[in-house]
Parts: C-alpha cells; sequence; structure tokens
C-alpha cells in the first residue's frame, strides 16, 4: 500500500475529492476519511429541498458508504479531529485513538453562525445548515406554524422556500435594503422579492431585530423599531464561518480561513487545505464550486501532475426560488471604468445585466431564465474580448452564435 492521506471532512468538497483521487490515482494510497457526521456525506445545496419533502435521504447522499469501500477507503463517520501533531504526523481523534499520516486534508469545512441576541437561547431557535439542523426544525414546523428567518441570503431564501413548501406562515428576515446584496444588484433583488412574496412569503427589509421573546419557547422577535413578528420557530440562516479551530490549534497559519497557497497546501508542507474552510491570496470563498476545484487540483497533485495550480476562482451563486432561477458571477455591481447592458421583462421575472470592461465580460446577472449561466461563467472566465458582440450576448447563446455564424 501507498502513502497514508487521512481526509478530515465528508462533506461535498471532501467527497469530491476522494472521487477525483480514486479515479486518477486509484490504489495508489491508502486512505482514511473522517467525518463527524454520522451518516456518509450529503450534498448540502438540497437541504431545502429535502426540508420540502421533494426529494429523500437517499437522493441527497453523495457515494453508498459500498463505494467507499469498493475505492479502498476507511470511512470513520460520527467521529471529529481533536488535534494535530504536524511533528509526528499524527491526528487525534474524538474516539481517543489517533491516525498517522504521509499527507492530511482539512476539509473542514464552516459551521454556521448564530446571532447572539436576546433570547437566542430559547427552543424553536435553531441554524440551517445540516441534516440534525432539519430535524430540529421539523420538530416544530407544521402546517400553519408561524416561522421566522433571519438572513436574506442565499441560505435564508433556500430556507423559506423549504418551509412555505411545509405550509408555514413564513416571514423572511433581511437587516440590508435588498435580499442577497452580495450576489444582485437593486434591480435583480427587486425581481427577486416579486417572485418570493408570489409564493406566500412575506419579505422584511432593514429589519433590525433586537431580541427574541418568550419564556422557554420562541414566541416571535422584536424589532428595534419596536414592532414584532410572530414566530413559533426562528430560523437563522445569517452565514457560515471557516472552521479553523483544528489548525489554529496545531500552529497552522490562519487569518480568516486555514492558508493555502496555488498548491493547496499549508504553512506545513504535507497538510492541505480544501473548501470552505480555506483562504487562497486573501480570498474566503464559502462556495462549493471554488471547493470542487481545490480538489481537484490537489488530487492531480497527488497523481503526479506537479503543474496543477490552483489560482483562484469566478465567484459564482445558482439557485431556483420557487420556480425562480436566479444566477450571478463576478463583478456584480460594476467596478469603476465598466458598462453594463440591461435586459428586462418584469411581467415574466425576467431580468439580465453583462457587465463589461475593456471588451472583456466581467459579470453576469440573471433573474428567470438562468439556461446560458455556466455559458456566462465561462466567457468571464476565458477573458476573451467581445466588444463586437456586447449588444447580442444579452439575448443568450443561441442568438449571439445565430449571429456569429450568420457573420462567418
Amino acid at each position: 500500500m501507498g502513502k497514508k492521506i487521512v481526509v478530515v471532512g465528508n462533506g461535498m468538497v471532501g467527497v469530491r475529492f476522494l472521487e477525483r483521487l480514486s479515479a486518477l490515482a486509484p490504489g495508489r494510497f491508502d486512505v482514511t476519511a473522517i467525518g463527524s457526521e454520522p451518516v456518509e456525506g450529503y450534498n448540502r445545496i438540497l437541504l431545502s429541498a429535502l426540508l420540502a419533502g421533494d426529494v429523500s435521504g437517499e437522493d441527497v447522499k453523495l457515494r453508498e458508504r459500498a463505494w467507499y469501500a469498493a475505492q479502498g477507503i476507511d470511512l470513520r463517520t460520527g467521529i471529529a479531529a481533536h488535534a494535530i501533531d504536524p511533528a509526528g504526523n499524527r491526528v487525534e481523534l474524538s474516539d481517543g485513538r489517533s491516525l498517522a499520516y504521509d499527507h492530511l486534508v482539512l476539509a473542514t469545512g464552516s459551521s454556521a453562525i448564530r446571532l447572539p441576541l436576546p433570547g437566542s437561547e430559547l427552543d424553536g431557535v435553531v441554524t440551517f445548515r445540516d441534516v440534525a439542523d432539519l430535524e430540529r426544525i421539523r420538530a416544530v414546523a407544521q402546517a400553519g406554524t408561524s416561522v421566522a428567518v433571519i438572513g436574506g441570503g442565499l441560505l435564508g431564501i433556500e430556507a423559506a422556500y423549504g418551509l412555505e413548501r411545509l405550509g408555514c406562515d413564513v416571514t423572511l428576515i433581511h437587516v440590508m435594503p435588498r435580499l442577497m446584496e452580495r450576489q444582485l444588484d437593486a434591480r435583480a433583488a427587486l425581481f427577486l422579492r416579486d417572485a418570493i412574496i408570489r409564493k406566500r412569503i412575506k419579505v422584511r427589509l432593514n429589519a433590525h431585530s433586537s431580541c427574541i421573546y418568550g419564556n422557554t419557547h420562541a414566541e416571535g422577535i422584536e424589532f428595534k423599531d419596536g414592532t414584532r413578528a410572530p414566530a413559533k420557530l426562528v430560523v437563522m440562516a445569517v452565514g457560515i464561518r471557516p472552521q479553523t479551530a483544528l489548525a489554529q490549534g496545531s500552529a497552522i497559519a490562519t487569518g480568516r480561513g486555514i492558508q493555502i497557497d496555488d498548491q493547496v497546501t499549508t504553512s506545513v508542507g504535507n497538510v492541505h487545505a480544501i473548501g470552505e474552510c480555506t483562504e487562497h491570496r486573501g480570498q474566503v470563498y464559502g462556495l462549493v464550486e471554488p471547493g470542487y476545484e481545490q480538489a481537484d487540483v490537489l488530487a492531480r497533485r497527488f497523481a503526479g501532475d506537479l503543474q496543477a495550480s490552483y489560482r483562484g476562482s469566478v465567484l459564482s451563486t445558482n439557485l431556483k426560488v420557487s420556480g425562480v432561477g436566479v444566477f450571478s458571477a463576478g463583478d456584480v455591481e460594476g467596478a469603476p471604468g465598466s458598462e453594463s447592458v440591461t435586459f428586462e421583462d418584469r411581467r415574466k421575472c425576467h431580468y439580465r445585466r453583462l457587465v463589461f470592461r475593456g471588451g472583456r465580460m466581467t459579470g453576469a446577472i440573471l433573474v428567470g431564465e438562468t439556461g446560458d449561466a455556466l455559458w456566462y461563467r465561462d466567457l468571464i472566465r476565458d477573458g476573451q474580448d467581445l466588444s463586437d458582440q456586447r449588444q447580442a450576448l444579452v439575448f443568450g447563446r443561441a442568438y449571439t452564435e445565430r449571429l456569429n455564424a450568420e457573420a462567418a
């Protein structure tokens, strides 16, 4: 058997690394994967669909346990890593055992942020991050239950959608003046808000929560302006924080995340990190796609491709809210010197904005029709000069390619 690789974390990025390593270097390493949750890795992106009952637990599972065994991977679930001994090349586990490694891969992900509001310790106040959270939500959420979801970003909108599908009376609460302010411009956010309201979810913006009131169980949220929103269930979906404690306790360099270089390596040469726990060139992504790209680079390097490197990712977001697609990528606001081309049809909830700088596409926002999302993302990544196609591009790939063919 080859060198020992220990992977700490069996989430989406950890599983992707195992898949790529098994495909590129089958049987070359002795691999052990540690997952702190009691189940095999699953698709967190589908949590709202799982909550709504649109998919089953089997549908969200990334790989069956038998797959790990078939690849020669020793999968250990329900076990956490407590400490790393970089000098001794060992990782200490919560079950009292330890594992030796030649290479350690940290895929510890992120944890949900829980707002320190008065009353946040009451029963009925939960986060929205994993299947354990879903069980806590289901214990309270019934048809007609009043629910407040705090957070108008991606996670909050997904949670609100899943709860509305259960028949709950849902209010989405956001402290900012628009939804998904990091991914959408003001106009796109308005289209998204309209789509959410049409699906019987109330939206409250510029809402500054002061406390969660109730005796032993949550009864609602009080705001700084003195108004209240009744809620038997309060779901906090206000963001995530990279899990860096394991690295910090082992003298591995961290900032906002575990710091990695272009070779996806930490400050300790045989310790690597991938996914939401990482910080690369000062950037913490908090999204799965950059983690997938990091996992691919690391697997390729283990397979012998020492030219493989990670240079950063183009940020993109893609979701569907009650049948309405939303996508954004790159510089959606438009840095100084940028120009944009926009198309909108509010009646059909269709909005597109493409951002250009010096002939290159640098950003894209789509609401409604998102079939060309990945095409736009690739155009942003490629960085080619699109000056002569700007007006056509806003109408989509088929229209643009037809014009190009006619001009050829």
